[in-house]
């Protein structure tokens, strides 16, 4: 399948007109393009059409249907229907699949743009080869305002099949700064695309955890104002390590935007004073309402794969013990842990700076971690995942990007002559977290004495310490093991045994007669 010149792509259709998928509709049509959108839900499409009403940057058509097979058929005025998913991970999709499966033919191609599992995408793929149809897994960052003016873009699945949408897809996406390039690429076959995003939102969570925690620090344990670290997050991001990062870009909005008289369109942050983040409550609940797998299956492929990501899992669980607050409130009268305090501090300037460099080494862990688990994931599955062409799609439009990092890294990965499968060996990660191990140590420490809250930034205290020691209290570990299990053991400074390789050790010791 060649190439295709963009002008032999005319319409385009959507399955799904949430908020992810009616923006999406918008930005293609504000490319040109004609669009057919259809939803399981006709709720969903007059909102949709009412949206498209309202909107008048469109160029394109936008056809809303509530019929999928009218909606399949709108997509025959070109030889190939192309159509994008953007659905609910799991059984949503499947069953879309099934209702349209006998108006797909050979050639058509389906970008799954949804969260999914990447075993899902590949069983889909398989699924569909007899028809000859293309189910290319599309991992699709940015939210919903990216998806409109231009998201990052991973894409797994037939090389033919992506390379005849890419260069529509190429106008679509997000463009990097530094070198204007679209932040969309071919990663690999089956499902490397959805993995790569999934990864993606497995960093993005160690990433979220360490700014709300950098927050709750500053507001608890300085008692700075909202405005104040408004102010600090803006610097933060204008300089230095932190330069250029989206989280702590939109961090500054969040900490700056007041309840208004008449709220947002939706009648949102209404007020006469105060601000909309104290409307927000405590609790993230898209992993206790199965909305969002991401992250957990992060958490899962790096055990699976044994690799370690203590920030990534950190953040999870953190979330996690958020979500059920029903739960978590009687504990909260059980336990009696004593609340966050202020801290007591002559230069909080200082402080200010120890954070900052802590927050970065936080990212940075997560970035390694994150990068270890798809260089893992790519050497077992036969992908051939291209590390620094993930940090060029992670440049703009989507949710990790991080100017620093990626200016760091991306030369490094893409001229690497093989595979880096462990990030702490190049010489400039290592020298970055070197240097700021002494503020994540510093800022735990504080944490600790004014019981503030840091999973993910202690975490990656932790995970320098443990990935960079030569010999640790595991050494205790694998004793009781061997005492009761008899999983024997390595010796040290033994030829062949130390370091050896991660198998069954050759010795057992008789600890206790059976």
């Amino acid at each position: 399948m060649a190439s295709c010149n963009i002008s032999q792509i005319t319409r385009i259709g959507i399955v799904g007109a949430g908020n992810m998928g009616t923006t999406m509709s918008f930005g293609l049509s504000e490319n040109g393009l004609d669009v057919s959108i259809w939803d399981v839900s006709e709720k969903n499409v007059d909102r949709a059409r009412e949206m498209a009403e309202q909107t008048r940057s469109l160029k394109g058509k936008i056809d809303h249907f509530k019929d999928v097979h009218e909606f399949t058929k709108s997509l025959d005025s070109q030889p190939r229907k192309i159509m994008i998913f953007s659905v609910t991970h799991g059984w949503p999709a499947d069953s879309v699949l099934e209702k349209i499966k006998d108006d797909l033919k050979a050639g058509d191609i389906i970008l799954d743009g949804g969260n999914e599992n990447y075993r899902n995408t590949e069983r889909r793929q398989r699924e569909l080869e007899p028809k000859g149809v293309k189910w290319i897994g599309m991992g699709v960052s940015g939210g919903y305002q990216s998806a409109r003016h231009g998201p990052s873009m991973s894409l797994g699945g037939d090389r033919d099949a992506v390379e005849f949408v890419l260069p529509l897809l190429e106008k679509f996406s997000a463009k990097s700064p530094v070198d204007g390039k679209p932040c969309v690429q071919y990663m690999g076959p089956r499902g490397a695309g959805h993995y790569v995003k999934m990864v993606h939102n497995g960093i993005e969570n160690g990433m979220l955890s360490t700014v709300c925690e950098a927050w709750h620090f500053l507001h608890k344990s300085l008692g700075l104002s909202y405005d104040e670290i408004g102010d600090i997050f803006e610097k933060w991001n204008s300089e230095g390590e932190l330069r250029g990062t989206y989280l702590i870009q939109i961090g500054s909005e969040i900490c700056r935007t007041k309840r208004t008289p008449e709220g947002d369109k939706s009648g949102e942050g209404k007020g006469s004073s105060g601000y909309v983040l104290d409307d927000v409550l405590d609790k993230v609940v898209q992993d206790d309402d199965d909305t969002e797998g991401t992250i957990f299956w992060t958490v899962m492929e790096a055990a699976h794969r044994h690799v370690s990501a203590p920030t990534i899992a950190a953040g999870q669980f953190f979330r996690v013990a958020s979500g059920n607050r029903t739960q978590r409130l009687k504990v909260v009268e059980n336990l009696k842990i004593p609340k966050p305090q202020r801290l007591d501090t002559k230069d909080k300037d200082k402080l200010v700076e120890t954070l900052h460099r802590a927050v970065y080494a936080s990212f940075l862990c997560s970035f390694c971690q994150g990068l270890e688990l798809i260089a893992r994931a790519s050497r077992d599955e036969g992908w051939d995942v291209n590390l620094g062409k993930c940090i060029q799609i992670w440049r703009a439009g989507c949710i990790i990007q991080e100017d620093h990092i990626a200016d760091m890294l991306e030369p490094i990965l893409l001229n690497a002559k093989e595979p880096i499968m462990n990030m702490k060996l190049i010489g400039e990660v290592a020298s970055e977290l070197r240097g700021d191990f002494d503020a994540l140590k510093q800022i735990t420490l504080k944490a600790i004495e004014c019981d503030n809250y840091v999973p993910a930034i202690s975490a990656s205290l932790e995970y320098l310490k443990y990935v960079g020691g030569g010999m640790l209290a595991t050494q205790f570990m694998e004793a009781q093991m061997d005492f009761f299990g008899a999983h024997a053991y390595d010796r040290p400074h033994v030829k062949g045994e130390d370091p050896g390789k991660p198998r069954k050790g050759s010795h057992h010791y008789e600890w206790r007669p059976a």
